[in-house]
């Protein structure tokens, strides 16, 4: 899983898999009485800010590229490199979707390549706040220090660091404010 995957990944969990992403699937909450995020439900604004630092294509990734493409990915890069990037999007976020063992199970399921699972220990988990540690086997191996908190119930903050053998290291920080209840005109 490159970067960028893992970021919208890990944007995704924090909200609950709504925002639009074509590899991350649903998941049903693993028990439906486990302590959801005390935030409301409905119509989010997420505004995800990255940064990377020290990425390099897999090798196997790079033999699959012709050497134009090569050289485009390693200029694409090297503009990226040490400058914080930012997105924002409007997402819609159920009440199934704000479990934090739903998203405990999405760290852990991360990696469909894998024929090992991702390892999530959970630091610490409340209605307003969730830290834990992933570890990945990869390859390539990855580890990541993640922390989602409830401000508010219409404010969270996110903040994740990640460090990918041989790949290099990425940091993101996400903001959330709830817009209302009502998430009509939010393309999903």
């Amino acid at each position: 899983m490159n970067t960028n995957q893992w970021m919208r990944a890990h944007v995704i969990t924090i909200v609950g898999t709504m925002i639009t992403c074509t590899h991350v699937l649903l998941l049903p909450t693993p028990d439906a009485s486990a302590e959801p995020f005390n935030v409301k439900p409905g119509a989010w604004e997420m505004t995800v800010t990255t940064m990377t630092s020290g990425m390099k294509s897999s090798s196997e990734l790079a033999t699959k590229m012709t050497p134009a493409q090569r050289a485009q990915m390693e200029q694409m890069r090297n503009a990226r490199e040490g400058k914080p990037h930012t997105m924002t999007a409007q997402s819609c976020i159920t009440t199934d979707d704000l479990s934090q063992d739903r998203i405990i199970k999405e760290m852990e399921d991360e990696d469909e390549d894998t024929a090992v699972q991702c390892k999530v220990k959970v630091l610490s988990k409340s209605s307003s706040k969730l830290v834990l540690d992933q570890l990945c086997p990869g390859p390539p191996s990855s580890t990541t220090h993640f922390t989602v908190e409830a401000k508010t119930t219409e404010s969270i903050v996110a903040v994740g660091d990640r460090s990918e053998t041989r790949l290099g290291k990425s940091h993101i920080d996400i903001k959330g404010k709830w817009l209302s209840a009502n998430c009509d005109g939010i393309n999903e």
